[in-house]
């Protein structure tokens, strides 16, 4: 079945404030796909309007065969969509296997959501060593591990990551690199939003840039890197 995510035309209002306005793209079937852009510029709206977070407005969207429009926010993750929210969320007074397990609530504990387990132990070798610690007492970069690993533990296709980077040293943004390397090469597509552009394009294939809501950019991230307005705003170069 067909994992690719269309959306078309998604605007989100806050009130009178237009905080995403017409934005339109699309994610492949195992492609790595980006957003960039300053704070307020629409990006965290966008992730949160696509799990019917928050109200919106939508021409179109649909993950394969599936309009998302007609499905309810609580059932966003039961038609293949994981999401990884800015700040990662864990519940810091439960164990890290009892957090991966959360992630697998949609489904019956049996075999397979211990396979699923075992995959994403495999994935992320701390959190296998950490499984009874508390999720509290895991470092951020762990605590980010444990969140990209719930979202996985509902065997999605297509997963959204917000600011996975934030808050993490330079040499844990580039473990958070090879893991999103990783889930591409195993068949999920991934959006990704951040601030940090050079982490967005080394992971991903085509990113768009967005300004005041709209999507100013768009195209392949290779190439946007070597734009000079991008490099200028976004890399500092």
């Amino acid at each position: 079945m067909s994992g690719d995510l269309v959306v078309d035309d998604l605007s989100v209002h806050y009130g009178g404030v237009r905080a995403v306005d017409s934005v339109g793209f699309s994610v492949g079937a195992g492609r790595r796909v980006g957003i960039i852009g300053a704070n307020g510029a629409g990006k965290t709206s966008t992730l949160k309007a696509l799990m019917g977070l928050v109200p919106r407005s939508v021409g179109g969207l649909r993950l394969g065969s599936v309009d998302l429009t007609k499905v309810k926010p609580k059932d966003v993750v039961r038609h293949g969509i994981g999401y990884v929210p800015e700040g990662r969320h864990v519940f810091a007074g439960l164990t890290v296997e009892k957090n991966l397990l959360l992630g697998a609530y949609l489904r019956s504990w049996k075999g397979k959501t211990q396979q699923t387990l075992r995959e994403v132990y495999d994935m992320f070798p701390v959190l296998g060593d950490m499984r009874h610690r508390l999720a509290g007492a895991l470092s951020g970069g762990q605590q980010q591990m444990l969140a990209i690993g719930r979202a996985l533990m509902s065997e999605p296709r297509l997963v959204l990551l917000d600011e996975p980077s934030m808050g993490l040293s330079p040499r844990l943004v580039e473990e958070v690199l090879s893991i999103l390397q990783r889930l591409s090469e195993a068949g999920l597509g991934l959006l990704l939003v951040e601030q940090n552009a050079k982490l967005t394009f080394e992971a991903t294939e085509r990113c768009l840039v967005m300004e005041n809501g709209r999507v100013v950019m768009a195209g392949e991230s290779a190439q946007l890197s070597r734009d000079p307005l991008v490099r200028q705003v976004y890399l500092g170069l």
